[in-house]
């Protein structure tokens, strides 16, 4: 056994989506940076590969095309996205077509695009896009890590065929999912359900392969939609589960199908093995067994326990968890990738500053470390009464919608200003994000929990739509032009337009929920009325946030480089004359 050493300035333990794009990033970001990945699967990836999620929303679809530069990759080798779908059975016991199902869903292309990943696919591709750039590869297992603390460097044992190196190190990061590597070596994992908002889930997934997708839907909708229905992220709903029905290869129609189910009301005894899932589909959604049998099954997997989070996601030992290794909480909504690229970023600049030796370098990382933290309570906030409330297609299409608004308004802009990098915005955000947490969408759950346990009927929510509250809002709507005039440059998209417009909706919203729901007794009710001041008054800060932001930007412009090419264009004048291309040999 050969035993050797070798030293860089980041050994990132785990070569899947989160540590491909976390090596691409920091290579990207930092000249000559020295960059080792290790992973125990080889560069070639297979079946046995693919995750609980392959799909992407707006801010994960952002980091891939634009800060990793995947655009062209992305549109010719993986599925367009076209928003999300969600479905509830009008009578649970004929599931049979698309027809026996009420609907809420994307009507339009979304203006952001977001792409449906096969991720066996893309880890192979970026991992060897990765080595080209000067990342290299160890095909090997990380046996131990020696987590010294400050800025003493690291030793990431690995044991490689016969051999064992040791891969020295500033920077360790554990993007190796579930493994936990440091989770466990520094015991950082919240893994019980009361510490997790009550969230006791599992979750059972399978590929297929070859679908007849006509016994989904045969593409011909000319009233109801300009997008397609397939190419969308599919929720199917039921008491105590939702089911995901994603298109994943476009070449051999592959589908990943797959249901998030909480343990309270549906056991694992009743979904963990192929042949009981199926079952399960053919007795509660018979469109998706029948989609299945169309087909050619490629695997079947199931996790009992899926849900947990990081104590310490940014270490002042540099060491840093990422991806599932450091939180996942159920697959709604698809924001996996997305609190993947919000961390890369997070990591790669806390890097950039430790390695320049800039004095703020400590002071970014503890807000990076306190946002990302505070960001995955806010996703396992989205997941609290879920056990109650997926089956009710009333409560959840208001539920839905309520959370559309915070992504669309505030989240998506946030992430396209790199506010969420801002050392001045991120106490504004957290103020706002740990107080709504623990008000306003706690207050919320209840209160859904108490409609349906009465079975109140408040209408059907569609998340889509500009005809449900006032002045034609519509969830997508955005305030500021940051997509019409590329305000893609850190800082110049107004994130306050966005919070300032949010917030008052919202108030809109819940006044109106507060109505239907409960009547006049909803709206006198004092949480409800500090709530609605409460959303005002945020409102009118981010108004006067918005004041200041317009004052210091002011004469900035929206984007430098269309700025440069105004300013040479001040000396452009009409030339009608070609350039000689011929040979005087060839013109005679």
């Amino acid at each position: 056994m050969i035993h050797t050493e070798s030293e860089y300035d980041v050994v990132i333990m785990g070569a899947g989506f989160a540590g491909v794009c976390q090596a691409r990033h920091l290579m990207m970001k930092i000249p000559n940076i020295r960059v080792a990945l290790v992973d125990p699967r080889p560069p070639q990836r297979t079946d046995k590969d693919l995750k609980v999620g392959e799909s992407t929303i707006e801010i994960a679809s952002l980091f891939l095309a634009k800060e990793l530069g995947l655009r062209e990759y992305l549109i010719e080798n993986h599925a367009p996205k076209q928003g999300l779908n969600f479905h509830w059975a009008k009578d649970a016991a004929k599931t049979e077509t698309l027809d026996d199902y009420y609907h809420t869903g994307s009507n339009r292309q979304v203006p952001i695009p977001s792409y449906q990943i096969n991720r066996a696919k893309f880890e192979r591709d970026l991992l060897e896009m990765d080595r080209e750039m000067g990342a290299e590869f160890y095909h090997g297992q990380v046996v131990d890590v020696d987590l010294t603390p400050n800025d003493a460097l690291k030793t990431v044992e690995i044991k490689v065929g016969s051999d064992r190196l040791s891969l020295k190190a500033k920077h360790v990061i554990d993007a190796a999912g579930r493994r936990f590597i440091i989770g466990r070596k520094t015991d950082n994992l919240i893994v019980d359900p009361e510490d997790l908002m009550g969230l006791d889930t599992g979750a059972a997934w399978m590929r297929v392969r070859n679908v007849d997708r006509t016994l989904f839907h045969d593409g011909h909708d000319p009233l109801g939609a300009t997008t397609s229905h397939y190419y969308a992220t599919n929720h199917y709903f039921g008491q105590g589960h939702w089911i995901w029905m994603i298109p994943i290869d476009t070449e051999t129609m592959d589908l990943s199908i797959g249901i998030i189910h909480h343990h309270n009301v549906l056991s694992a005894e009743q979904v963990n093995t192929r042949e009981k899932f199926l079952g399960f589909l053919k007795a509660n959604h018979t469109i998706l067994s029948d989609i299945i049998e169309s087909s050619e099954v490629v695997d079947f997997n199931y996790w009992g326990k899926l849900a947990h989070r990081s104590k310490t996601m940014f270490s002042t030992d540099n060491w840093y968890v990422i991806g599932d290794a450091a939180y996942i909480l159920d697959a709604f909504y698809s924001y996996g990738t997305t609190t993947v690229a919000l961390a890369i970023e997070g990591v790669t600049e806390i890097i950039r500053a430790k390695l320049a030796k800039e004095a703020d370098a400590e002071q970014k990382r503890a807000a990076y470390n306190e946002f990302n933290l505070a960001y995955a309570r806010s996703v396992n906030c989205l997941y609290r009464g879920h056990a109650n409330q997926l089956g009710h297609a009333s409560i959840m299409s208001w539920r839905i919608y309520f959370e559309y608004m915070w992504w669309f308004g505030v989240q998506v802009p946030m992430y396209v200003g790199k506010w969420h990098l801002d050392m001045t915005f991120i106490p504004i955000f957290l103020k706002t994000l740990n107080s709504n947490v623990d008000g306003l969408f706690a207050d919320l759950c209840k209160q859904f929990d108490q409609l349906v346990e009465r079975d109140a009927n408040i209408g059907l929510m569609d998340c889509y739509r500009a005809d449900q509250l006032i002045g034609g809002y519509h969830t997508l709507k955005h305030f500021d032009d940051f997509l019409e005039n590329a305000k893609i440059e850190p800082l110049r998209c107004n994130v306050f337009a966005g919070l300032k417009q949010t917030c008052f909706y919202v108030a809109v919203w819940y006044v109106m929920f507060q109505w239907k729901g409960f009547g006049i007794a909803g709206i006198l009710r004092p949480q409800s009325i500090y709530h609605v001041l409460r959303l005002l008054g945020l409102s009118m800060q981010a108004t006067i946030g918005e004041l200041i932001y317009k004052s210091k930007t002011k004469g900035l412009s929206a984007n430098t480089e269309v700025e440069q090419m105004r300013q040479e264009f001040k000396s452009y004048h009409y030339q009608p004359k070609l350039q000689p291309w011929m040979t005087t040999t060839n013109q005679s």
